[in-house]
């Protein structure tokens, strides 16, 4: 491993956390390295566009070359590009949001975002990172990786974001159960107060979770009686008809037990 561009990562992943604007000495101590170092990456960094500098205070934040980068890497997902339309289906169908995510580094990222229809204003989420155990995107995929890949996940940090947010193994390896049995995942105000998601895991040409779709709303419209189960429903196919966009093996995923959601 080349230990400065190591460094010169470790410096990106500071910036997009906490206060997200960092001075050379405070960047030098959270990287353990000398002073003129971390100066020196930051130096390098901001030439390629990959950070910046405030004029008024000198501290470094990310630059805008992330932004190309980032969108490069969205444009290129071959999830991405297929679920666009398939979350403007269910979006359409449904009357709620819909995020499609991938796992990474233990953390769902949202690699897609259907807007509510109908709604004017609305924030993006394309980008949003959320921790696996803390939404439905992440039970959904969590709960169809091999045994092995599942318990190191159940093993790690569980962060909570609300009080709602389940960070027991126990509880969490039950839930995932439940979600391989029936096909979608639930979180209720685990990520945000007075939100809540339906998620259905999607599978690519290897059989294999590459991803999940979801539905996201305020929890007493999304989860009244008369609605959940039809999203549920929705979410589901909508998910199934996508890994098959992806040349998924038509049984990929599913169990005897998911006849229709209770």
């Amino acid at each position: 491993m080349i230990q400065a561009v190591q460094r010169a990562i470790q410096v990106l992943k500071e910036l997009a956390t906490g206060t997200q604007r960092l001075g050379v000495s405070e960047l030098a101590d959270r990287l353990g390295v000398a002073k003129p170092t971390a100066h020196a990456l930051l130096r390098t960094l901001q030439a390629e566009g990959m950070v910046s500098q405030d004029r008024e205070t000198s501290k470094y934040q990310l630059g805008p070359g992330l932004v190309s980068l980032s969108n490069a890497y969205l444009d290129s997902h071959k999830l991405r590009t297929r679920a666009v339309t398939w979350a403007d289906i269910l979006a359409t169908r449904t009357g709620f949001a819909v995020w499609v995510g991938v796992m990474v580094d233990r953390q769902m990222l949202v690699i897609h975002h259907a807007l509510r229809p109908g709604v004017t204003v609305q924030t993006l989420e394309t980008g949003a990172g959320l921790p696996w155990n803390a939404c439905a995107l992440g039970k959904a995929v969590a709960a169809f990786l091999p045994a092995e890949e599942r318990a190191l996940l159940l093993a790690g940090e569980l962060p909570r974001l609300t009080g709602a947010s389940i960070d027991d193994p126990a509880e969490l390896e039950r839930q995932l159960k439940g979600v391989r049995d029936i096909g979608y995942a639930l979180d209720e105000q685990e990520s945000t107060l007075g939100d809540a998601s339906i998620a259905a895991p999607v599978f690519d040409d290897t059989g294999n979770v590459a991803g999940a779709i979801a539905l996201v709303g305020a929890v007493e419209r999304l989860f009244d009686e008369s609605v959940r189960r039809e999203c549920a429903i929705a979410t589901r196919e909508v998910a199934r008809s996508l890994s098959r966009d992806l040349g998924a093996p038509r049984n990929a995923g599913l169990s005897a037990d998911q006849v229709s959601p209770s």
